[in-house]
């Protein structure tokens, strides 16, 4: 599980920086650049869920109670 969510992490930075290419800073909310703007978002959206729920996952396994 730790390996996956490292490849997801990887993909959506791969994302994250193909789409942050895209964006023309001059007209950011014009044509093509708007949705280079939300896959941008959306990548960094993804990646802090992933961290969040590998973070989680750290705390379930160090703090297990029977």
């Amino acid at each position: 599980m730790k390996i996956f969510i490292y490849i997801l992490m990887a993909f959506a930075a791969g994302l994250l920086i193909y789409n942050a290419t895209k964006v023309d800073y001059k007209a950011p909310f014009v044509g093509d650049s708007t949705v280079a703007v939300i896959c941008v978002l959306a990548a960094g959206c993804a990646i802090l869920l992933l961290w969040i729920l590998q973070t989680s996952l750290a705390i379930k396994k160090n703090s297990k109670r029977y």
